[in-house]
């Protein structure tokens, strides 16, 4: 099915604005005050949906690829959007947008989000970070300036606390619900508990679940056997080159992120990509404050989509985004579904690139009619 002709015409249109006219001044504001964050959050959000796994942390390997590309192609100062957890805070710290929204089908994710932030807020290191996340007793004597591999080594020897957990969980409702008068019903802060539960019990070895993605009390848990990637994996990951970029690689990068949160420029968002409200949304924001859509972390949604046929309903949201020619999805695809470029790791899989503007062009003509189309275009 093909989008209708005035909804390509807007993205089109936009990005022909964007590369023969001169830019507008964005006024994507800097900061948001905790009554605009919890609004933008709430006004923009559908109801939460169903996912089959719980995805507390993520499950590939190659994510970091791509970031030397990216930060090539791309300008600080953008709006990045992004799905599922902390893979996002690497990407951001990389690109340094103006504003981060992350839209996620189910509420779990929007909590987790809630968690990280007060976490980052109320940790002024990263080994308080670590520390704090896991419920673990901070440990004397760590470089703060050495490398995060040492320092989640010296913390998975660790056991974790329950006098600890039980102070950290409180301390992180009242900075929530306290702090930022975030109105946090009773099944939130179930359902925030059971997460932090989750760090808690597995600390630095914390998997993608396979478990139900219904998201009640204690339902989440640890991956199935050793071939997805821990917490600890993912953030002492290199950009396949080498180069350490992970939100936790250097205090730096931690200062970046925990700046950030403390201007609520990180909105989590509970939506469906190929819903009616949510992603549009975020689009009709964007443009409001003259804003472009740098980077768009899909990971491998896009698949479910496909499965669900949605996938038409998706695109013609994404149509409406205010984009310009350097706008770029990030996306995990699989050689078994048709991927054919560089960096195939770890199963066949990897991490691509995508211009947006490509990506509407081809769907305006046909060429995404399947997944392994949307694959094969990737690189």
């Amino acid at each position: 099915m093909r989008p209708a002709p005035f909804v390509v015409a807007i993205a089109l249109s936009a990005i022909a604005a964007c590369q023969t006219g001169s830019p507008r001044v964005s006024s994507i504001p800097d900061r948001l005050t905790d009554d605009e964050f919890w609004s933008l959050s709430t006004s923009l959000s559908e109801p939460a949906g169903y996912f089959r796994s719980e995805n507390l942390v993520s499950n590939e390997h190659t994510f970091q690829y791509v970031i030397p590309e990216l930060v090539q192609r791309l300008k600080p100062g953008g709006v990045y959007l992004g799905v599922a957890p902390d893979q996002n805070f690497t990407y951001i710290v990389s690109i340094a947008p103006r504003l981060a929204f992350i839209l996620d089908i189910r509420r779990g994710n929007l909590l987790e989000h809630l968690m990280y932030k007060a976490i980052i807020e109320l940790s002024a290191t990263r080994d308080e970070f670590v520390a704090r996340l896991f419920s673990r007793p901070r440990l004397a004597g760590l470089d703060q300036e050495g490398s995060m591999r040492e320092m989640l080594l010296a913390y998975a020897s660790v056991p974790g606390s329950p006098i600890l957990f039980a102070d950290n969980l409180r301390r992180i409702e009242n900075h929530l619900i306290g702090t930022h008068g975030f109105p946090l019903s009773a099944e939130d802060l179930d359902q925030l508990e059971a997460i932090y539960s989750a760090f808690f019990r597995e600390g630095p070895d914390l998997r993608y679940s396979m478990q139900s993605g219904g998201g009640g009390p204690g339902s989440f848990g640890s991956g199935r056997g050793g071939r997805f990637p821990s917490y600890r994996d993912l953030v002492t990951a290199t950009d396949g080159a080498g180069t350490f970029r992970s939100y936790l690689a250097t205090e730096s990068n931690y200062l970046l992120l925990k700046q950030m949160e403390e201007r609520n420029a990180i909105v989590p968002v509970v939506g469906d990509f190929a819903g009616p409200k949510a992603l549009r949304g975020v689009g009709e924001y964007i443009r409001d404050h003259d804003g472009t859509v740098s980077a768009f972390y899909v990971s491998n949604v896009e698949q479910y989509l496909y499965q669900n046929d949605v996938f038409s309903e998706f695109a013609r949201n994404v149509a409406t985004l205010p984009i310009d020619r350097s706008s770029t999805f990030i996306r995990s695809v699989s050689a078994r579904f048709g991927y054919a470029g560089p960096q195939v790791a770890f199963d066949g899989r990897a991490t691509s690139l995508y211009p947006i503007g490509d990506f509407v062009r081809d769907f305006q003509s046909g060429r995404l009619r399947t997944y392994r189309d949307l694959n094969s275009r990737s690189r």
